[in-house]
Formats: structure tokens, C-alpha cells, sequence
């Protein structure tokens, strides 16, 4: 079993990195809220990960923080709720506006996340409740977070990136279009945060 990961970031394309540890390409999937701080191609980064399987293949899970990861894997234990939708949940909300959406049964904000219907809303704010007291929320990686030493290489069409991250966070590709839609960036991580931030609003 993985449970961490030290090495090179040789590729960045949201959700998705690639981290070379000893000329062995590890291909990892990533909730936005871990994206955006790390660095650069090149750069050396530590993830903490959680192995799962996906149509009985290996799939690597990654996170920059213990707690984002602790998050993750209390979301995964929700009846209905799988690895997709726990990483569309911590990319499209900040751990404290979960944990207050959660307190006050906010059902509406948890709505409006992708794949999230109300019934599976109002689960979240019942089973998530107990579960949340044990994780605290320092560390968790936030979608406004400091990106760091800088982006990963571009690629030639960010919007077009930007859409596909979005439709592999689980928006359908009409619903990425329609948020991307009068949104200005230099990035595909820029374009990616502000679409996030407009989703939930």
C-alpha cells in the first residue's frame, strides 16, 4: 500500500499530475485545493496518497496535507458518495465552508456541487457531522489557496484544459462551458479556480 510520495513533478494537467520517484512515473489525481499550491515542473514535492481501485485497476489519490487526506477519506465512507465525488467536493468548497454547510445543514451550498443531488446533500450534513469533530481543518488545502514556486508548464489552449478538468471533476461539458463563460485568466489553474468559486456561488 502507497501512502506517500517523494519526487519530481514531471507533469501537471488538472486533475492530474505525474511524479517520477527513482525514474518510476507515478500517475496521481489531485483535488484542486492540492493543485494550485504546488510547483513547478521540475520541483521536488511530497504527496500524501490514498490507494484505490477503480474498475479493479490501481488508482493513486493525492494530497499536499494529513488532513485534506483525513477529509477525503471520511467523505469516501458516506453512503453514495465515491473517491469522484469526494474530490469534486474538496476542489469546489473550502474545508470551512463544508464544515459550516455541514453544522447548519446547509443542503442548498452542498447542492450546487457537481454531482451532488439533495438527497445526497442532506446525507452528507447527517452522516459527516460526528466524523467532521475528529479532523479539524487546519491544514486542509482550500481552493483560494497560495499557489507555489509556479505553474507547470502550459499547455497550448488553457480554457480548453481548464473545460476538461472541469467535465473530469464531474461537471457535464455544458455546465464547464457555461462557467468558464466571461471568465479572463493567464492559466488553466486560473481559469479552473475561478469557475469553482462562481459554481457555488
Amino acid at each position: 500500500m502507497i501512502g506517500q510520495l517523494t519526487g519530481t513533478l514531471t507533469d501537471k494537467q488538472p486533475p492530474w499530475v505525474t511524479v517520477d520517484v527513482g525514474g518510476v512515473g507515478y500517475e496521481v489525481e489531485l483535488p484542486m485545493s492540492s493543485i494550485y499550491p504546488l510547483p513547478g515542473s521540475g520541483e521536488t514535492v511530497t504527496l500524501r496518497i490514498h490507494q484505490g481501485l477503480r474498475d479493479e485497476v490501481p488508482v493513486l489519490y493525492g494530497f499536499c496535507t494529513e488532513a485534506e487526506r483525513g477529509l477525503f477519506r471520511a467523505l469516501i465512507r458516506v453512503n453514495g458518495v465515491g473517491p469522484k465525488m469526494a474530490l469534486a467536493i474538496l476542489s469546489g468548497i473550502s474545508a470551512e465552508e463544508f464544515r459550516r454547510s455541514v453544522e447548519q445543514k446547509d443542503t442548498a451550498t452542498l447542492s450546487r456541487l457537481p454531482g451532488i443531488g439533495k438527497k445526497i446533500a442532506e446525507r452528507l450534513t447527517l452522516e459527516m457531522q460526528d466524523r467532521l469533530d475528529g479532523l479539524g481543518s487546519a491544514g486542509v488545502g482550500l481552493p483560494g489557496a497560495t499557489p507555489g514556486a509556479g505553474p507547470a508548464t502550459e499547455p497550448d489552449d488553457p480554457r480548453a484544459e481548464a473545460s476538461a478538468a472541469l467535465v473530469a471533476l464531474g461537471y457535464k461539458p455544458a455546465e464547464a462551458q457555461r462557467l468558464l463563460q466571461g471568465l479572463e485568466g493567464e492559466d488553466s489553474e486560473q481559469l479552473i479556480r475561478a469557475a469553482l468559486k462562481k459554481a457555488v456561488r
